[in-house]
């Protein structure tokens, strides 16, 4: 038995969902597909497809195996591609795990550019705050900001986002316009941040001149999600601090007004984050690079 070939055979299998969608794509018989699946499904003395008249359907062991073999045809792939002419072109499926405000107001709207120029990169995006296991999620890269302290990762910085404190003119008008970050501690509210890993609110932080604030205040709402954060912020809920790049449109608009802008905290570092394990391929290498053009856009 040719295992690689087996296990490349059975990977098809999964992903058509026919024997015969299969064979086609692999250019082989379907009689040698068939053969090559139970020959490894002996080999490993496991049943990993149910085959019936009309469909055929993954057990759990083989869902088991398709994973963890995907993720090594994967990497034989990107071996492969090194010392191939391919390397000139870049090439294949990313999988790219992104916060929600990053996702949807940087990398989707400029990934028309991306992909036509580099037309044979398909690119699977999560969209979370969360925090993704690279390795049991089988991610490629993700796009993290703050402090990097896992020491089995590899992060680039790609850039940085600054901060604004703003607010909707009827909150102001109702609340007045603070003159000092020590305001907010009465009289006001504040929508804040809730860590996707703690669940507690974020404070607001202020610097200026050397001397730092965090100021936590007297939370109207609390949204872990970014997007979220910022809808919360435009119904009057309270006093807002979120990356500058999120909130523009809506200061443009005057739906949001700046607050504070004498104390405007430290930039954050965005990094784009993978395995210290894994290969770096060229299509991966490409993406960084492109998303280090983008954060610089946005300074």
């Amino acid at each position: 038995m040719d295992q690689l070939q087996a296990i490349r055979a059975f990977a098809r299998v999964v992903e058509a969902g026919s024997f015969t969608k299969a064979a086609d794509t692999l250019g082989m018989p379907n009689a040698t597909l068939t053969k090559s699946v139970q020959a490894l499904e002996a080999h490993l003395r496991i049943k990993l497809l149910q085959r019936t008249t009309r469909r055929v359907s993954v057990t759990p062991e083989g869902a088991q195996y398709y994973e963890k073999t995907q993720r090594l045809l994967k990497e034989l792939d990107d071996v492969d591609a090194s010392f191939s002419a391919a390397q000139s072109r870049p090439r294949g499926h990313l999988r790219v795990d992104a916060g929600s405000s990053i996702a949807s107001q940087v990398l989707l709207p400029a990934l028309p550019a991306f992909l036509a120029r580099y037309p044979d990169i398909r690119i699977d995006m999560g969209v979370s705050d969360k925090h993704v296991n690279l390795i049991g999620d089988n991610v490629d890269c993700v796009i993290r900001g703050g402090e990097l302290t896992d020491l089995s990762l590899i992060g680039r910085q790609v850039g940085s986002a600054s901060w604004v404190t703003c607010a909707t003119p009827a909150y102001l008008r109702d609340h007045g316009t603070p003159k000092h970050p020590s305001e907010l501690e009465q009289g006001h509210t504040v929508t804040h941040y809730l860590s996707t890993r703690t669940g507690r609110g974020m404070p607001l932080n202020f610097a200026k001149q050397g001397e730092k604030l965090e100021i936590l205040g007297e939370r109207s709402v609390g949204v872990n999600e970014s997007n979220a954060h910022v809808a919360a912020g435009l119904a009057g809920l309270g006093v807002l601090q979120t990356f500058r790049y999120g909130a523009a449109p809506h200061i443009a608009s005057g739906a949001l007004v700046p607050i504070l802008e004498d104390w405007r905290p430290a930039p954050y570092s965005f990094y784009v984050v993978y395995p210290s394990n894994r290969y770096v391929s060229n299509r991966l290498r490409v993406f960084i690079d492109w998303t280090a053009d983008l954060f610089a856009a946005l300074e």
